[in-house]
């Protein structure tokens, strides 16, 4: 059978419901990681558990989550995205339901760093490159861009309305709300999610007409050993290191630091908690506009140079937020529509950039390393941050060095090689084999 047997032109693609239930567990999954950023304080007055102790399961999460990401590209690989996405929103479900029963620090950090950090850590943004480079061989940028925003403004849509249960019905009721919600996800990806187009019959989006179906038997090799082979491969190559750089750079600067930190950050300068909540859903709003635009430009403009401008313009705002919250609300709230601009903007030109060097088949696997630099810098920034606010009794410092970074990052992008790899539609990862 091929492509033109089909007539894909009669009904929409299968690839665009691939890309909503995709979307929809992003958006699910992300919030629930915005979660533990939002109880911080609440952890705070029912525990008397200081900034640090608190920060140590936030860091520890975001560790977890990043190191997932390159074997979670393996798993995908091998056992297929639907089996994959079912078992992530199931184990991230458990680690949140768990959580209302914590009495002690130990068993936050078991349950948010190891079981929500991995739980989240097998879907995470590496589940959206997956995605474009299967389903699709045409509007790649677009796809990763919306991806993209789903996971981006996830973590903070939602955080007025969860800082409202919060408030009324208290962190417990929240967490297993989460939980709830979580677990209806697991029956609709069951239902609706396919592998690859092969599994039904088609060819990616914007294939060639006559494009002969792929399929393809999984690999045999323990995914493990698929993940770490690409991890040496990449390695050896300078646009590797300098890729992530910048995206450890963006973990710092994003989740680890204005995600975990900015609601606490505000309460320093009498800005009620529900208030704060409120200005990083405003983040969110405008994030899900910057991000689908930025896959947009990525597929159209040098990718090197949008990273350049998205880090230095991050780099500025964070440098501005101090002095945002020495005057008023409306100038944090300046900042806030300016940021959310530039939330996740970085990742359409990243992973792009990492899909040209690297090509279609391989860039979810080195991807998945690069993603782990983003965590491990989200990492360091919530436990450094958290630290920095304990000992000096302010945030300023880790602002000004996290903005700095960002326009360190930014420059850097510029010295990727500029050289493409043709991008060929028949390159996709290997398909399981028909039943």
């Amino acid at each position: 059978m091929t492509a033109t047997e089909l007539s894909p032109r009669s009904t929409p693609h299968y690839a665009w419901v691939i890309v909503g239930v995709t979307f929809l567990t992003l958006l699910v999954t992300a919030g629930a990681m915005s979660t533990p950023g939002l109880l911080l304080i609440s952890l705070q007055k029912e525990f008397g558990w200081s900034a640090a102790t608190i920060s140590t399961s936030l860091s520890l999460r975001l560790a977890v989550f990043g190191l997932m990401a390159p074997f979670a590209a393996a798993l995908m690989l091998r056992f297929g995205m639907r089996r994959i996405m079912t078992l992530a929103v199931t184990i991230t479900a458990i680690g949140m339901g768990l959580t209302a029963f914590v009495s002690q620090s130990w068993q936050l950090d078991l349950l948010w760093g190891l079981v929500v950090g991995g739980g989240t850590g097998m879907t995470a943004l590496v589940l959206g490159a997956t995605v474009a480079n299967t389903w699709f061989a045409q509007r790649r940028g677009l796809v990763i861009g919306l991806m993209t925003a789903s996971s981006a403004s996830g973590q903070l849509l939602f955080l007025p309305l969860f800082a409202h249960i919060n408030e009324i019905y208290g962190w417990r009721t929240l967490v297993t709300l989460v939980a709830g919600a979580l677990l209806c996800l697991a029956p609709l990806i069951a239902f609706l999610m396919r592998n690859r187009p092969s599994d039904i019959g088609l060819t990616p989006y914007g294939s060639p007409a006559g494009t002969a179906l792929a399929y393809a038997k999984p690999p045999a090799d323990n995914p493990i050993i698929v993940s770490f082979r690409a991890l040496k491969s990449a390695v050896r190559t300078k646009n590797f290191w300098l890729l992530f750089f910048g995206f450890f750079v963006c973990g710092l600067s994003t989740n680890g630091l204005i995600g975990t930190h900015l609601i606490a950050a505000c309460g320093d300068h009498g800005i009620a908690e529900f208030m704060a909540a409120g200005l990083l859903a405003l983040m969110g709003f405008f994030d899900l506009f910057g991000t689908v635009a930025s896959g947009w430009l990525s597929d159209k403009y040098d990718n090197r140079v949008l990273l350049c401008i998205y880090y230095s313009l991050r780099g500025l705002s964070l440098l501005y937020l101090p002095f945002a919250l020495g005057m008023d609300l409306f100038s944090v709230s300046m900042f806030a529509a300016f940021y959310g601009l530039d939330w996740f903007a970085t990742l359409p030109p990243t992973i792009r950039l990492t899909t040209d060097r690297f090509g279609p088949a391989m860039a979810p696997l080195v991807f998945g390393w690069m993603f782990v630099g983003h965590q491990i810098g989200a990492s360091i920034a919530a436990y450094g941050a958290g630290l920095t606010r304990t000992l000096d009794g302010t945030y300023a410092p880790a602002f000004a060095l996290s903005g700095i970074l960002c326009i360190v990052a930014g420059f850097a992008s510029l010295g990727i090689d500029g050289n493409r790899k043709k991008d060929d539609a028949k390159t996709v990862l290997p398909a399981p084999s028909p039943a």
